[in-house]
């Protein structure tokens, strides 16, 4: 395994708003080790009331929202491309997303991404949805979409394309293909938002979404800070 790329995912783990509730957490823990009442408590105070906040919907959808907000969805194929890459993740909403674009332009082709199967089950899903198989291109190899990107490049070269994600990871994944020069038409799917019954009680389904809006900030913060 390249140790360059554990090591990232390592580091992006601990930044995760789960584990960070968790690390306040196990000081708590600690001081409750060395007796020290006071500080124990201030900590997994803190601890409850993160992990309270990133499960709860108001939070999750103020961070989730403008992410999903960047692109909107699309209607109709450009006429000057060809390519249709899914990248790698939610299989059915992408599939659904590519299938509903092949409609329009029969001829274009579909590349399915994504390492640990993720192509292959793709291309798959697309072939018994009725693609026919000579219209699927893969790329198993790329791990993270900075390596999808890299891939596509050498396929394609600079030809526009249409890049189906979900729409949260949209305004990161555009930024990565555009660095490399690439000329992708956004199609965002897999919306998470939903507008009714804001105010809920705290839930996992919530606190996933804080911790993916969480991971795509992060991101798009390193592609800053990288230039």
């Amino acid at each position: 395994m390249d140790i360059t790329f554990l090591i990232k995912k390592i580091v992006s783990a601990m930044m995760m708003p789960l584990t960070i509730g968790v690390i306040f957490a196990l000081i708590a823990l600690w001081y409750i080790h060395k007796n020290r009442t006071k500080k124990a408590k201030l900590f997994l105070s803190i601890s409850l009331v993160w992990i309270t906040l990133i499960s709860y919907k108001p939070v999750a959808y103020y961070l989730l929202q403008p992410l999903e907000q960047s692109y909107p969805k699309l209607k109709t194929i450009p006429d000057n491309i060809n390519y249709i890459l899914l990248l790698g993740g939610d299989k059915k909403a992408r599939t659904w997303e590519a299938l509903r674009l092949y409609q329009q332009k029969p001829s274009i082709k579909l590349i399915t991404s994504g390492s640990k199967g993720q192509a292959q089950a793709i291309k798959k899903m697309l072939i018994e949805s009725g693609i026919p198989q000579k219209s699927i291109l893969m790329q198993k190899k790329p791990k993270d979409t900075i390596e999808e990107a890299k891939a596509l490049k050498k396929r394609i070269g600079k030809q526009p394309f249409i890049l189906i994600t979900s729409a949260y990871h949209t305004p990161r994944a555009m930024q990565i293909f555009k660095n490399e020069g690439l000329t992708p038409t956004p199609a965002p799917t897999d919306i998470q938002i939903e507008e009714n019954d804001f105010f809920t009680s705290p839930k996992g389904r919530y606190l996933a979404y804080t911790e993916r809006a969480w991971h795509e900030y992060i991101g798009l913060l390193w592609l800053k800070v990288r230039g």
